[in-house]
């Protein structure tokens, strides 16, 4: 009896978590597609003080496209619209679409564009930089964490063959979305604002400050029903001691190559569900005013 054929999977977006799922897949034996503006030859990869040099096999027109069985959305949370080009030649009648983003709102991002077809939210815990075009340098982690459905499930053995990323399921997972967002809400402005790496985490000034803004968020994930308490602020502080200091922040990183900020799904995202629920959070209101008026000024030096 012929063996099923092997699943194919596209990948939209080419930056850094884009070239990680792409190599994830690759160790697994999974056939992969990525979608993206530039054409590339390789993927490289440094993880764990080995460099690996994949091919892969780059599309750049949404029209060159044909459905697939699986789609990873890995773009920027404020470019979600400008992929609709490609979902719309990637997606047959049941195309799971994994949304490998930022924010706590993944579901609702990709709704409009997706119709009925199964959405799996993905929680990326990796600190992970691309330093040119094709090159990521990994700086720790390989969790990925996704809901327990039928679908998030299925994504869970697509990838467990692999090693780079380790895939689990968890049945609360909007308590799991709002932890995702602690770890977030401060380093990500703190290292964006102050042009520093983590290093500036342990400094005693901004750990009071990282510490409020999570407790502000703390009490706003509660409102909306996550079952956060003052022990997450601590795991944040913990993961935030283990990393490797000379590491940034995804914000940080798109600061530096004057790409625009995901301030609106991060620290925005504290902000408007406090507003809907009543709840007060000073400091992440003035962190998101103080980021968007950086988002504006790199707006006028931008090409």
């Amino acid at each position: 009896m012929p063996s099923p054929p092997s699943p194919c999977v596209a990948i939209i977006g080419a930056g850094a978590i884009g070239g990680l799922f792409a190599a994830a897949l690759h160790e697994a034996g999974v056939a992969v597609v990525v979608c993206a503006r530039g054409a590339l030859e390789t993927l490289s990869v440094e993880y764990e003080g080995e460099t690996r040099v994949l091919p892969v096999r780059v599309i750049t027109d949404p029209a060159s496209v044909t459905p697939v069985d699986w789609v990873i959305v890995a773009t920027k949370a404020h470019d979600t619209p400008l992929i609709a080009p490609w979902l719309a030649r990637l997606l047959g009648p049941s195309t799971p679409v994994v949304v490998a983003q930022n924010g706590i709102d993944h579901e609702a991002r990709l709704r409009p564009l997706v119709g009925e077809r199964p959405i799996v939210p993905a929680l990326v815990y990796v600190a992970i930089e691309r330093t040119a075009p094709g090159h990521i340098v990994h700086h720790t982690g390989h969790d990925v964490v996704v809901p327990a459905d039928a679908a998030a499930q299925a994504f869970a053995r697509l990838m467990a063959p692999g090693s780079l990323l380790s895939v689990r399921t968890e049945a609360d997972f909007l308590t799991a979305a709002w932890r995702k967002l602690l770890t977030n809400v401060a380093a990500n402005p703190i290292t964006t604002l102050t042009l520093r790496r983590m290093d500036v985490m342990a400094e005693p000034g901004i750990n009071a400050l990282a510490r409020a803004l999570m407790a502000e968020a703390v009490a706003t994930g509660q409102a909306a029903g996550a079952r956060l308490s003052a022990d997450d602020v601590e795991d944040v502080m913990t993961i935030y001691r283990g990393v490797n200091p000379s590491g940034g922040s995804s914000m940080l990183y798109d600061r530096l190559r004057g790409a625009p900020l995901e301030h609106a799904h991060l620290t925005g995202a504290v902000v408007e569900t406090a507003r809907r629920h009543g709840v007060g959070v000073p400091l992440n209101e003035a962190v998101l005013a103080l980021l968007e008026a950086l988002d504006r000024g790199l707006q006028d030096t931008r090409p």
